[in-house]
Formats: structure tokens, C-alpha cells, sequence
């Protein structure tokens, strides 16, 4: 990918100007700031920006993976959403279980790479959801219906329930999934790795 350079008189005028010839809006760019130069008596004060857009990083993540699956040989495909504040990746191949690996660990180790390759490459950390084969997706469903079933429980018998060790993201799973739940509440205790979920009673006002 070649770099986009522009300059203005101002960092804001040569944002506008890269907005002008990318022909994109401002919430799709990402601007690195390279070089400001001083005004002096014949030499106008000149700022460069560096730009990088959201289609920038995509092709990128696009490209990484599909080399790095190809370099293990596994092929495969990959849909990509783009929202708002956030982008989702997954990856289908025929071996989709070896990129899952027992528990996720290789799907969360694809992660890091990934989420590394991205700032080695762009400078900056981008927020993305990788899954393979809807594997996050399920995870999330079992999960949140862990949560309800127990939650049941624990209303119903006033005693707590304490859940296996959990990463972050299935921690936070459980806390969402009852996060408006009337008759119960949840806190994580414990400590890294082994940090776990318990959800607990509410007193009855």
C-alpha cells in the first residue's frame, strides 16, 4: 500500500484536503501527523499528514490472513462487516476446527497476531472481532444461556453460583447477558488466568 501524504497550512487543512481527494468522511480516515515546518520570512508554515483509511486496514487484514492460512495450508474465506465503531472478520476454511483449536487458544492467538501485524503495520491498535466458522457466535449463545439457566437457580434457591475460569470475553458474556436481571447480580473474582464469574442473589427489598 503506497502512503498518502498530504500538507496544509494547518493539520485541520490537510485533513480537509485528504477528505477532498479520498473522497471519504472523517470518521473513515486515520491521520498520523509527520512534519510540521516552521514559517520563516519566504518559507510558509506547512504541516504533512500521513492517512490511512477503515479499506486500508481491511485490504491489510485481508491479505495478512489469507498468506498466513496459506503459509500452514489451509485455504480460506473470509466475510468481512464493517459497522460503525468496529469490524467483524470471519474466517471459513474446511479445517475449521485446527484454527479453533481446543477452547479457542488458536483462534485467540490468530487474534494477537493479527491485532499486532495491524500495529506494526498502520501505528495504531484497530478494534476487530475475529471468529472462525461462527465459532465466537456459538460460544456466545451457549454462554448466555449458561448465564439465564443459572441465573434461575440462584434466584430461586438465594444461593450462589460460581462459573469455571473464564477469559474477559466470555466473563463479559455473562455479565451482559445478565446485566438487567432483577434477582441477580454478578462480579468477577479471583485473579489472572483463573479469574471466574459468580452470580449471586440480590436481597429482596
Amino acid at each position: 500500500m503506497d502512503k498518502r501524504i498530504f500538507s496544509g497550512k494547518t493539520k485541520e487543512e490537510a485533513i480537509e484536503q485528504a477528505l477532498i481527494e479520498l473522497q471519504e468522511d472523517r470518521e473513515n480516515i486515520f491521520v498520523k501527523e509527520l512534519e510540521e515546518t516552521k514559517g520563516g520570512l519566504f518559507k510558509a508554515k506547512k504541516v504533512e499528514i500521513e492517512v490511512v483509511t477503515k479499506d486500508d486496514i481491511i485490504d491489510f487484514i485481508k491479505e495478512y490472513l489469507q498468506k498466513l492460512t496459506h503459509d500452514i495450508g489451509i485455504g480460506i474465506n473470509l466475510e468481512v462487516k464493517k459497522r460503525e465503531n468496529n469490524l467483524s472478520i470471519t474466517i471459513l476454511s474446511d479445517n475449521n476446527a485446527l484454527l479453533i483449536g481446543k477452547n479457542g487458544r488458536t483462534m485467540d492467538a490468530l487474534n494477537t497476531i493479527l491485532r499486532q501485524a495491524i500495529y506494526a503495520k498502520f501505528g495504531f491498535y484497530y478494534k476487530f472481532v475475529l471468529d472462525v466458522g461462527e465459532y465466537k457466535e456459538k460460544q456466545q449463545h451457549n454462554l448466555e444461556r449458561l448465564a439465564k439457566q443459572l441465573a434461575r437457580e440462584v434466584a430461586r434457591t438465594k444461593v450462589e453460583a460460581k462459573l469455571d475460569p473464564m477469559n474477559s470475553y466470555e466473563r463479559r458474556i455473562i455479565h451482559n447477558a445478565l446485566n438487567d436481571y432483577k434477582k441477580v447480580y454478578t462480579e468477577s473474582e479471583g485473579t489472572e488466568p483463573n479469574r471466574y464469574v459468580v452470580i449471586k442473589p440480590k436481597e429482596e427489598e
